[in-house]
């Protein structure tokens, strides 16, 4: 069974494993026709992240969808159960959500630096402490969307930025850029630490116990990636030893954390529950992501947020 477009060219895609009427918005304002499973569709907008094996079920099924979009801009889980290959075309939201994302990213680097955790618990007047964000140097790991708007946010602080990306090409923003090979060396200087970069084989557990101990002893480690990027166990032991100065995380490993973990009970430690990119905030965004694909689909056009299964992102 072949996919098809409609005579006047207009692309044929299919909804699952849930309709949802912003969607259905989203891929008409794209052109795009809404059909069902069965009606030969050229593309899926694919709702839900986490359904893997249906998603595998229903392009084994469906062998003439050439193009996936998928709602999440981590794709670890498809990418790890051999779902995403060649065979076809996929994007993510990778990029998409760089703002609210980044805009949380930020929020955190000024809770830690002004101390808001320990004043946030605080019962007594306690000492006048916190740090300034202006001039400090500071260390970016990632170079995707969400450290390019993080370093424009940056920009009026004035703030001495490293980034550390797979290859050391200069980005837009930054001081200097440096290669993963040079890791520990960024890390030594910084007075924060965010992290932003894809899951992958890797990147999983990239900040272990060794990059904790190579950090100041009044460093920040803000974390709105992955929980799997940064030893969980590691990270514990950093901040109950004082190797690092506190940890700021949108995200966890294990998430969600459990009531009885340990850093809930730490007080240079805050949590978000991974709010950097509430629904709220991602629908719209996510709603512009697939009109713009379904436009370019039609038109043969490179696809926004590209999946290369190679990289894992």
């Amino acid at each position: 069974m072949h996919s098809r477009a409609r005579s006047s060219g207009t692309p044929a895609i299919a909804i699952a494993p849930r309709a949802a009427g912003w969607v259905t918005a989203a891929v008409r304002r794209g052109g795009g026709e809404p059909v069902g499973l069965d009606e030969s569709p050229a593309g899926l907008v694919w709702t839900d992240g986490a359904a893997v094996e249906e998603l595998r079920a229903v392009l084994d099924s469906h062998p003439g969808i050439s193009w996936v979009q998928l709602p999440a801009a981590g794709v670890e889980p498809m990418v790890e159960a051999g779902v995403i290959d060649r065979s076809r075309q996929w994007s993510s939201a990778k990029g998409a959500y760089a703002e609210p994302v980044a805009e949380h990213a930020f929020a955190l680097l000024l809770a830690g630096l002004r101390r808001l955790p320990e004043r946030a618990r605080a019962r007594s007047w306690g000492e006048p402490a916190g740090e300034s964000l202006f001039d400090q140097p500071l260390t970016v790991v990632g170079a995707g969307g969400i450290a390019t708007v993080l370093l424009r946010l940056l920009e009026p602080f004035r703030a001495q930025v490293t980034v550390v990306r797979r290859r050391s090409e200069p980005l837009a923003g930054a001081g200097r850029t440096v290669g993963a090979d040079r890791l520990v060396e960024a890390l030594a200087g910084a007075r924060a630490v965010v992290l932003a970069p894809a899951l992958t084989a890797g990147t999983r557990r990239l900040i272990g116990r060794a990059e904790l101990m190579a950090m100041r002893r009044d460093a920040w480690l803000i974390n709105v990636s992955r929980g799997g990027v940064v030893d969980t166990e590691a990270l514990v032991e950093a901040l109950r030893s004082g190797w690092v100065g506190g940890a700021a995380l949108d995200v966890t490993d294990p998430e969600p954390l459990p009531d009885d973990h340990p850093l809930w009970r730490l007080p240079n430690c805050l949590i978000t529950p991974h709010t950097a990119d509430t629904e709220e905030m991602t629908q719209p965004l996510l709603a512009t992501r697939i009109a713009e694909n379904v436009r370019r689909l039609a038109t043969g056009r490179e696809l926004v947020g590209r999946v290369d299964p190679d990289l894992g992102y």
